[in-house]
């Protein structure tokens, strides 16, 4: 069992920068290749970003490409969304999620482990 809990979101004009965090606690959770996914009321969940578990490759959907950046800290299971350039587009829910299959990954069904979430809101 794997246990996450992100934190970090809030709210920010557009233009500004948040960073989240995902701390996963439970077996083996560095193994696992991390996502991000979001949200946002009235849409389907989208995948945001992943990043596999040797750090080496990452994969982010094109609408965030150059202003996202995922890494993460295996010592520290913890992995991290630098969010820069924010538009109000980007508000929902952001959401990490471990995926066993160790590979890029961007199907949020293949995603076993999933955090509660946490609000971004970017004003206009």
């Amino acid at each position: 069992q794997v246990q996450m809990v992100e934190s970090g979101g809030g709210l920010v004009q557009a233009g500004g920068s948040l960073r989240l965090s995902c701390t996963a606690s439970g077996r083996t959770s560095s193994r696992y290749t991390m996502g991000w996914f979001r949200q946002a009321p009235g849409k389907e969940r989208e995948f945001v970003a992943c990043i596999t578990r040797s750090i080496v490759n990452t994969y982010y959907a094109d609408s965030v490409k150059g202003r996202f950046t995922i890494s993460r800290d295996n010592a520290k299971n913890t992995v991290y969304l630098q969010m820069n350039s924010l538009k109000p587009e980007d508000t929902a829910v952001y959401c990490c999620a471990a995926s066993t299959a160790g590979i890029i990954n961007t199907t949020a069904s293949t995603y076993y482990y999933w955090g509660q979430g946490t609000q971004v809101t970017v004003s206009s």
